[in-house]
C-alpha cells in the first residue's frame, strides 16, 4: 500500500471517537477492521502512518486521537434505580433499570445511585415530582442534608435529616411548608442528595 487515502483516514478517526465516547477505551485492530471492512494488517498500517503525521497516537495497543484527549478521563458509574418512595431495596440488580456515566469533576469520588424523585415533598429545596436525583451511597449523614432515608416499614423516603438528641428522634423535614415533619427513633441513612437533574 503506497498511498493512504485520506477519506479511509477520517473512517478510522470517526471510528475510535465513536467507539471511546461508548466504550471509554479504545478499540483493537481488528474491531476497526470488523467495522470497516478491511484487513487488520491493513489498519494496522494505516494506525502507524498516521501516528507518524500526527492525526493521533499510536503504540501498537492504545489509539488516541485529539478528541479523546478532550474527553473526560474520569467517570463513574451509576445505577438507575425506580421511585424514591418505591420501598426496594437498594442497589440491588433486579431493582436497577439502567446504568449511566457521571464526570467524575462534577460528582467527585464515591458510589452514586440515581432516584426518581416522587410527590411534592421536597419543592421548597427545588426537587419536584418526576426529577432525577443523583445520591452518594452513605450509611451516616450530618444535620441538614437531604438524604434517602430507610424507614421501619420498609419504605423509603427523600427529606431533609435532623437529630433531636434530647428526646433521642430522627426529623425528616419535608420542604413543603403544607406538610409535617416526620419524626421517628429509627432510621437507616441510605445515601445524600449531592444533584438533581430536571427537565426544563
Amino acid at each position: 500500500m503506497r498511498s493512504k487515502s485520506p477519506k479511509r483516514m477520517q473512517e478510522i478517526l470517526d471510528y475510535v471517537n465513536n467507539y471511546a465516547e461508548f466504550y471509554k477505551t479504545s478499540p483493537s485492530t481488528r474491531e476497526i477492521a470488523n467495522a470497516l471492512k478491511i484487513g487488520n494488517s491493513t489498519v494496522y498500517r494505516y494506525l502507524v502512518d498516521m501516528n507518524e503525521n500526527g492525526m493521533l497516537e499510536y503504540d501498537g495497543s492504545e489509539i488516541i486521537t485529539p478528541t479523546i484527549r478532550k474527553m473526560e478521563t474520569g467517570s463513574i458509574r451509576a445505577a438507575v434505580l425506580g421511585s424514591v418512595s418505591c420501598g426496594v431495596p437498594l442497589l440491588e440488580e433486579e431493582y436497577i433499570e439502567s446504568y449511566v456515566s457521571l464526570p467524575e469533576k462534577l460528582f467527585g469520588k464515591g458510589e452514586f445511585f440515581i432516584l426518581k424523585a416522587n410527590g411534592d415533598s421536597m419543592i421548597e429545596a427545588g426537587i419536584s415530582d418526576g426529577d432525577f436525583v443523583v445520591i452518594r451511597k452513605e450509611i451516616e449523614a450530618h444535620e441538614g442534608e437531604i438524604v434517602v432515608a430507610l424507614l421501619d416499614d420498609g419504605s423509603n423516603t427523600l427529606k431533609r435529616i435532623y437529630f433531636d438528641d434530647e428526646n433521642k428522634n430522627v426529623i425528616l423535614h419535608p420542604e413543603n411548608k403544607t406538610m409535617n415533619d416526620l419524626i421517628v427513633k429509627n432510621v437507616k441513612i441510605q445515601g445524600v442528595v449531592v444533584k438533581v437533574m430536571k427537565d426544563l
